[in-house]
């Protein structure tokens, strides 16, 4: 093999292993991803809370490792000092019987309760504690200070230490307050752990929610905005970017109210201007007399009028109409109603709470260009509505011929006919599934179209609550 062909492979065991941390990378952050809290409120008190802890436990390892492995080896030591004391006293002094003042001398001035056992009693080392610094320390200083056989028990009695070393002829068994030798005030420790940690998650908690309330504030009066719906009593509030954004939400309201006053009263003015026109053809075509050819002109006229005024109703959209508690229910059964007057099979029902929020008229007029889209087309027709805690859901199903999948986008075009003509309006504009979709957008919802059950189409608006 080339030095070329070992470079070459080398190269490739590095592109691959980059490749396999790179993919290992995109899984740890898809996991994290979907870990990780979704709410602004959230995530705000994890950046807060997460370093407290981190913080804490670092004092915690520290306080530990510093502070009471020092402490407790002192006092460890001290304790076996005592005990090696002791035992050079009574290795070198000549004791009583039953060495009752050297048991005095042990308990009144070490703190020390002393006897003596049988050298056959001494017990087999015991079971060690997962983790116990006392023990540890304990063992150490015995083998370093006193270099005999020993067993000590740091666990059997909550207060105390029992300590058993082998002498020449006994086994001297003593026990000591484990206060004596270990640092025991952890439940103090642990309690101003958790003391400051719930002052600062408590405080952290206040402070968060109160900035986050003019957020959630602005949010609401910007759906309220997007459904057509007034936004009462609304200012700028919290930190200044949020009042940034609030300020530039209410600029951005003020303008588009603005350019829709403006074109409002541009459309009155022009709807004003041609049906003075229009009028002024009916009472000229009036004073003609009837003939064929004045009939001719009065339909052109009329239809003239009506696709004048579809065109002002698509212009204009309604936008001046306030949103105001409107009951479904008795609008799915008026639609129902006049569908029947004009001789169509029709059934209607409704699920959920009736009433919704919603500018009356508009909404009326979009549902009511659907069903006459679908009667127009079809001889049966099903209305159903629903509503739930989030959405206001209203489908039209009809038996008729339907439109083709890849059209049902192209029919929403103002203007635009279809050789079946589903999405005609009575006037003939091609206008009457572009106001419903606009109408049901300015709501802050939308209008699909799909296959029915019936067999023909379904025509579904959806609009939040």
């Amino acid at each position: 093999m080339t030095s070329l062909d070992i470079g070459i492979a080398a190269i490739r065991s590095i592109r691959t292993a980059a490749t396999r941390v790179g993919d290992a990378w995109r899984r740890m952050s898809r996991w994290l991803n979907s870990v990780m809290p979704k709410g602004l409120y959230a995530r705000a008190l994890l950046i807060i809370i997460l370093p407290m802890v981190i913080l804490q436990s670092v004092v915690a390892f520290v306080f530990m490792e510093r502070h009471w492995n020092l402490v407790t080896r002192r006092l460890s030591a001290g304790v076996v000092q005592d005990i090696a004391a002791l035992i050079d006293v009574y290795r070198g002094y000549p004791q009583d019987a039953d060495n009752a003042q050297f048991k005095r001398i042990a308990q009144d001035r070490l703190g020390l309760a002393v006897d003596f056992l049988p050298v056959s009693e001494m017990p087999p080392p015991g079971q060690k504690p997962f983790f116990s610094l006392l023990d540890q320390t304990l063992s150490v200083e015995l083998r370093k200070q006193i270099s005999r056989p020993f067993w000590i028990d740091t666990v059997g009695k909550s207060t105390l230490v029992e300590i058993r070393i082998q002498l020449d002829n006994t086994v001297m068994r003593v026990f000591a307050r484990r206060g004596a030798a270990y640092a025991s005030n952890s439940e103090i420790f642990l309690l101003w752990m958790v003391g400051t940690s719930a002052v600062l998650l408590s405080v952290a908690i206040v402070f968060l929610r109160n900035q986050i309330r003019p957020i959630l504030r602005l949010a609401d009066a910007a759906e309220s905005f997007g459904k057509g719906r007034e936004v009462p009593n609304f200012r700028p509030r919290g930190a200044r970017e949020v009042r940034r954004a609030a300020q530039a939400f209410i600029e951005m309201k003020s303008r588009v109210e603005r350019t829709i006053e403006q074109r409002t009263t541009m459309l009155a003015g022009v709807s004003h201007d041609l049906r003075t026109i229009l009028t002024r053809f009916k009472l000229e075509l009036a004073l003609i007399g009837d003939s064929p050819e004045v009939e001719g002109m009065k339909k052109d006229v009329d239809e003239m009028g009506r696709m004048l005024e579809a065109y002002l109703a698509f212009a204009r959209g309604d936008f001046g109409e306030q949103s105001e508690p409107t009951d479904m229910a008795a609008f799915v059964e008026e639609l129902k109603t006049d569908a029947e007057r004009q001789g169509h099979k029709t059934s209607a029902v409704f699920h959920g709470p009736p009433l919704v929020t919603v500018r009356p008229a508009a909404f009326k007029r979009c549902l009511a260009n659907l069903v006459s889209n679908a009667a127009r087309h079809a001889p049966s027709i099903s209305i159903t509505g629903h509503r739930d805690h989030r959405w206001l859901t209203v489908t039209v199903d009809d038996d008729g011929p339907g439109i083709a999948a890849d059209m049902r986008e192209e029919v929403f075009k103002p203007f635009l006919r279809l050789d079946d003509a589903r999405n005609q309006d009575e006037g003939g504009t091609g206008l009457g599934l572009a106001i419903a979709r606009d109408i049901a957008r300015s709501h802050g919802g939308d209008i699909t179209l799909g296959d029915s059950p019936l067999g023909g189409l379904r025509a579904t608006v959806r609009v939040p609550v």
